[in-house]
């Protein structure tokens, strides 16, 4: 059994994670501080999540082909991207950018906007209030994209079959290695790879469901507040508070 599809796709998915992880963020960032053509961006950075994945393979082959702009770029150095495992990262990071970018987009625009004004008045510069105010408070947010990536990112077929092929020890990730053993009528080795990706997509999603345990607050021994309801405990303390009258709480 070649076991070379799982280890593709699982540095396939990983690095293209950490690469749409700090674009999604810096791209919702700077959406925020927009004040013009927020429809335009905004459609330019979801696309790959309507298109078909075919058609952003298609758009890639463009782009990072022999006639790309920057595919003749690179031949100028001798380097090729097409049919080699950078392209299995190209095309999962592009595919899975879009969940990134809109979930920490939708995570900070839930930060209470009194905080960000409060920081600015105390003389923060707005870098030091992004990372230090808003990312905090959006976390759980920003996490949740990072997972929906991931997942996305695993499962990826369309976009990478086009510009990276199906080349197995090279290109060949999990999809495209259930679509070989599928053409090939071997339905064992499509039920095995089927139950893999499944068994890590279904283990992203429950951690996407994780909260950790809240902690309980406990009070310290000499912390804790002392209260009388005895007037023998402190007689003098309460005659003067009370010279008149009964004790609050004494019959």
């Amino acid at each position: 059994m070649d076991w070379s599809p799982l280890w593709i796709s699982l540095k396939t998915a990983f690095l293209a994670t950490a690469v749409t992880f700090f674009l999604g963020l810096f791209a919702a960032r700077g959406f925020l501080r927009l004040r013009r053509f927020h429809g335009l961006l905004d459609g330019i950075f979801t696309l790959p999540m309507v298109l078909p994945p075919t058609v952003v393979g298609f758009f890639l082959i463009l782009v990072l082909g022999q006639n790309g702009w920057i595919g003749r770029a690179l031949s100028l150095f001798g380097v090729s991207v097409l049919f080699s495992w950078p392209a299995t990262v190209i095309s999962a990071a592009v595919v899975s950018f879009p969940l990134m970018y809109r979930t920490s987009l939708g995570a900070l625009e839930q930060v209470d906007r009194n905080l960000v004004y409060a920081a600015r008045t105390l003389g923060m510069p707005e870098r030091r209030i992004f990372w230090r105010v808003m990312v905090p408070i959006a976390r759980p947010g920003i996490i949740a994209g990072g997972i929906l990536a991931f997942a996305r990112a695993l499962g990826e077929f369309g976009a990478t079959i086009m510009i990276a092929g199906n080349i197995p020890g090279r290109t060949q990730t999990i999809s495209t290695a259930i679509y070989t053993a599928v053409q090939g009528g071997d339905r064992n080795t499509a039920y095995l790879w089927t139950v893999v990706v499944m068994a890590i997509s279904f283990s992203s999603m429950i951690l996407l469901n994780f909260r950790p345990p809240e902690r309980r607050r406990t009070k310290k021994p000499g912390l804790q507040r002392r209260t009388c309801h005895d007037r023998s405990e402190h007689p003098q303390k309460l005659g003067k508070l009370y010279p008149d009258g009964p004790v609050p709480g004494e019959k």
